[in-house]
């Protein structure tokens, strides 16, 4: 009896804590240092991709083709990166890219990559690096993968490499990009068997640990992650897959975060089936998960990695709600989680440009809008959503204020306690 005591009082001052502060109070602006900025991935963007996993996987899908171009037109949207005022360029350095045939490196992909990163810098952002955004060599891919132990020692090996060129005190790095969707399009592309997961995870997570400690001998004040993917309802399996073995393991939390779950928006159930731009946003959601991150491991930084809207290919969304809605109403919460208390290090918008989402270009997430199947000049034409984020991260946060579009939902399953036996936190009127 005496447990369930203590139980219930921990549950009632849980309730008392956990509901937001007050936002008349003011949520504050993001502080000077706050990193901001855009991301993307090699395959998605670059275009002219060598044999890999994905190069094959995408003939049973949408044609490929050379995507948004980014292996060529990278001065432009670095230009236009830069041109936002953000601080951070996230993309991947590709495995498949810099060693096509096992042993072999290809030195013209390599002084891309090298060029690519001293442009970055040169316009004033740092790198974020991505060393697996789900894409491996052809020669890897028959070889078994990650099904096969040898693997983790082939990537170290690439890893090895990345690291000692790229590498530097300003560089951030990401091992694997979402792990569990990783491990997910392997058993969907028909590569892993499902039986095979455990292995797969297993591989991943000492591939993570001992990128980890090298990345560290080499660049001792190095800042690395491996980014989660937040599912809601299958959040504890995402986070299974191989962040809740690594935390030890981690400079910051990195958390991706599309789409939330409450009592009267069920429509992330539209993810399952690829149609991301049926899923109505729950821009309250992101306050929750950080927060509920934060209370795993709160001598860690959080570091929003991914976050954006898409539209259907390209056309106003049903909801009426827009990208420059989006992006203000889901850092209105960032802000007021930091305000709360949260160590919130870091926010990239996903994506600078519309890219291929992994079989199709339907689903545009991009600040800047590209239509890859009609247009052949592959112009990068911008969202209401670029003025915005610029706007943003000039004022350093959204206007004293704001008042969300999207109204907070009732009983959020990003944090039941807080929000289905207490009040819904109403924003103030202006």
């Amino acid at each position: 009896m005496g447990r369930t005591f203590v139980s219930l009082v921990a549950l009632f001052v849980s309730l008392l804590v956990a509901v937001p502060a007050d936002a008349s109070t003011g949520a504050g602006r993001f502080p000077p240092g706050f990193l901001w900025g855009v991301a993307t991935s090699g395959f998605q963007s670059e275009g002219h991709a060598p044999d890999s996993n994905w190069k094959r996987y995408a003939r049973g899908h949408e044609a490929y083709g050379n995507s948004v171009d980014f292996r060529h037109r990278y001065p432009q949207d670095l230009r236009l990166a830069s041109k936002l005022g953000v601080d951070v360029f996230r993309t991947s350095v590709e495995w498949a890219r810099i060693e096509p045939r096992e042993g072999e490196y290809d030195w013209r992909e390599i002084r891309y990559y090298d060029d690519l990163f001293r442009r970055v810098r040169a316009h004033g952002m740092r790198p974020m690096i991505t060393l697996n955004h789900w894409v491996h060599p052809g020669w890897v891919h028959d070889r078994g993968a990650w099904k096969k132990e040898r693997t983790v020692r082939d990537w170290l090996r690439f890893v090895r490499f990345v690291v000692k060129r790229y590498g530097g005190g300003d560089t951030l790095w990401i091992t694997f990009n979402e792990a569990s969707q990783y491990i997910f399009h392997e058993v969907t592309e028909g590569s892993l068997p499902v039986s095979q997961v455990p292995v797969m995870s297993r591989h991943l997570i000492r591939a993570h640990r001992a990128a980890y400690d090298l990345i560290h001998r080499i660049h001792p004040g190095a800042k690395v992650s491996t980014n989660v993917a937040y599912g809601s309802v299958l959040n504890g399996l995402f986070d299974a897959a191989v962040f809740n073995e690594v935390t030890d393991k981690l400079d910051f939390i990195g958390v991706d975060y599309y789409y939330g779950v409450n009592a009267e928006n069920l429509t992330a159930i539209h993810a399952s089936t690829g149609r991301f731009w049926d899923v109505e946003a729950e821009p309250e959601g992101i306050y929750y998960v950080l927060r509920n991150y934060q209370r795993r491991l709160p001598k860690l930084p959080v570091y929003i990695v991914e976050a954006g809207m898409p539209t259907d290919d390209g056309k106003p969304r049903k909801d009426g709600y827009t990208r420059s809605q989006h992006l203000r109403d889901h850092l209105y919460w960032v802000q007021r989680a930091m305000a709360d208390g949260v160590k919130v290090m870091g926010f990239n918008y996903w994506s600078l440009t519309d890219n291929y989402e992994w079989g199709s270009y339907r689903a545009r997430f991009g600040l800047y809008t590209v239509d890859v199947k009609k247009d052949r000049e592959l112009r990068r034409v911008p969202t209401d959503g670029v003025a915005t984020y610029r706007s943003v991260i000039a004022r350093r946060g959204v206007p004293s204020g704001y008042v969300p579009v999207k109204r907070p939902g009732w009983c959020s399953l990003e944090d039941p306690a807080a929000t289905c036996f207490a009040k819904v936190p109403t924003p103030p009127a202006p």
